[in-house]
């Protein structure tokens, strides 16, 4: 079987070095990898007819003459990031300047049909843990829209919301709580429950999500930590492929010991000063923080609006991977809908 061909054509040669060493460290000899870094000679290529699974290729290299070529994904390398402009609906355009993994899994995300390879090795079940250091940054907004996204890539989700006292419900088709008794007497005595006794009350809309508590944790008797139980238990059934945790930013020993357990840590913030020292504080209470396991969102952002994330006044401790463009009316919006957001669906390729 042929090898999936793919291009990157840019003419810097730095930032190509960067998108080549990636592709060489997950696929190595299974694709077909040309690099090309010379107009003259790209434009040479591109004047007989060419095909490809994949096309990467900057903004000032790009003509809409290349998809009159037989080329299954075209990404477009843009230098500014931009809200839903685009230049065509047969391409994708990617902000150039996110990061290397960031792009790459978008990249790999729009294309796994084209890309087989991506589909032989299964991956084990992943805890994805969604937290903030500041209210009102839309945190929960953020992970019930990386659930849906997933879902909608065909991965099988698991939500929990992990907090203390609930409120996400008012988001969902049925926001009733948890009523079966017996499922709280066996929370309360999180040790011998087993998943197969809980199982039954998980509820599917766009993806499976655990119902909220009729009262917060304190009023029922139950520890923070059955969260995190209910999410082991979870994984551990291999149900799912990835279990996300909608956490309080309440840090404590709890929180970290939920960091501990899971396979990424999702940080969310906004531009705000507010926000910005929030997070570089969890950041500074925190060990291995700025490994890969932790990724930063900037949610809510608008571009004409004062940037914290850039002040002067702030030594960032932290990275930003992506930056979620404010979504109007996100309160009313409908769950399923959440997923069809550009910037949801660039976080949720981190993800994957």
């Amino acid at each position: 079987m042929d090898k999936p061909r793919v291009i990157i054509a840019d003419k810097d040669e730095n930032y190509v070095q960067s998108i080549e060493l990636k592709f060489i460290e997950d696929f190595f000899d299974k694709i077909e990898l040309e690099i090309i870094t010379d107009h003259e000679y790209f434009e040479g290529v591109f004047g007989a007819p060419q095909s490809a699974d994949i096309l990467i290729v900057s903004e000032g290299l790009y003509d809409s003459s290349l998809q009159k070529h037989n080329i299954k994904n075209i990404f477009v390398m843009t230098e500014q990031h931009a809200g839903e402009e685009t230049f065509d609906l047969n391409i994708t355009k990617i902000f150039k300047y996110s990061s290397i993994k960031g792009i790459f899994n978008e990249i790999l995300g729009q294309s796994s049909n084209d890309l087989k390879i991506v589909n032989e090795v299964k991956k084990e079940p992943q805890i994805i843990v969604v937290t903030s250091a500041a209210g009102g940054v839309g945190k929960t907004t953020i992970a019930l829209g990386i659930c849906t996204c997933l879902s909608k890539n065909y991965k099988k989700v698991l939500y929990i919301n992990a907090s203390r006292l609930q409120s996400f419900q008012y988001m969902m088709d049925n926001p009733t709580p948890v009523s079966e008794g017996d499922i709280y007497v066996q929370l309360n005595n999180i040790q011998k429950c087993t998943y197969e006794d809980i199982k039954h009350i998980i509820r599917k809309e766009s993806f499976s999500y655990f119902p909220p508590f009729k009262a917060a944790l304190m009023s029922l008797g139950i520890a923070f930590g059955v969260y995190e139980n209910i999410a082991t238990m979870a994984r551990d059934s291999g149900e799912y492929d990835f279990i996300i945790m909608d956490s309080d930013g309440c840090f404590d020993f709890e929180l970290t010991h939920m960091f501990d357990t899971a396979d990424k840590v999702i940080v969310v913030t906004d531009q705000s000063k507010k926000s910005v020292y929030a997070t570089n504080a969890l950041v500074s209470n925190v060990n291995g923080i700025n490994s890969e396991k932790y990724i930063f969102l900037c949610n809510k952002y608008e571009k004409e609006k004062e940037n914290a994330l850039i002040s002067s006044e702030i030594i960032l401790k932290f990275n930003v991977s992506e930056y979620i463009d404010y979504i109007p009316n996100y309160e009313i919006k409908k769950v399923e809908n959440l997923g069809d957001e550009s910037g949801i669906k660039k976080a949720a390729f981190l993800v994957i």
